[in-house]
């Protein structure tokens, strides 16, 4: 089985070989699956974690939770989400393992101080002159549970009690970190562009 390249698109058929040759513990598929998967995971864990270092580690204890827990995979749904959804798990407690340290990039008093008291804006402007990639400083700006909380609301539609439950919050400060985490990103973009926020 050849090592393809992530950006080429793969036969189901190779994908399901793969796995059957992870659950054998071949390291030739799982060094397969790595090469195949590490870039689309990569970008998964940068919505959640901003340094290289750190993103690293969790690439690395998701994908031997990838192939330790392959045995799991039931066919059910695509294998990349199957590999995503552990992927975010790992940046999650990755993120609550910092938290029970004291480790946080501004704490959220920090945070709490600079906001304004004007209540959150329910959605981001819907100007469209903004990229991605403007979108993605502004989210690397974020402290990690804001961040965290964001992504989990915005890009895996977690409810705000599912949100708490992965993050051991309350649902409270769960749709208070969001709300904080919107009018953040929206201060960021407007700034980018020069203008106040409203």
């Amino acid at each position: 089985m050849s090592v393809l390249n992530t950006a080429q698109s793969v036969p189901d058929s190779e994908v399901r070989a793969a796995i059957d040759g992870c659950k054998r513990g071949e390291r030739r598929a799982q060094q397969w699956v790595f090469e195949r998967y590490y870039r689309s995971m990569f970008g998964v864990c940068l919505r959640y974690i901003s340094d290289y270092d750190s993103i690293q580690d969790v690439l690395q204890e998701g994908f031997l939770k990838v192939f330790s827990n392959i045995e799991g995979y039931t066919s059910k749904g695509s294998f990349e989400g199957w590999i995503r959804r552990i992927m975010v798990n790992t940046a999650i407690d990755f993120i609550r393992r910092k938290r029970a340290m004291g480790w946080e990039s501004g704490d959220e008093a920090t945070m709490d101080a600079l906001e304004s008291d004007g209540p959150a804006p329910d959605d981001l402007d819907e100007d469209t002159s903004f990229n991605v990639h403007d979108v993605l400083a502004a989210m690397e700006q974020l402290t990690p549970v804001y961040r965290a909380v964001f992504n989990l609301y915005v890009f895996e539609n977690l409810g705000h009690q599912e949100i708490a439950d992965e993050l051991g919050i309350s649902v409270g400060t769960s749709k208070s970190n969001l709300a904080k985490a919107r009018r953040n990103i929206r201060q960021h973009l407007l700034a980018l562009r020069g203008e106040p926020d409203k």
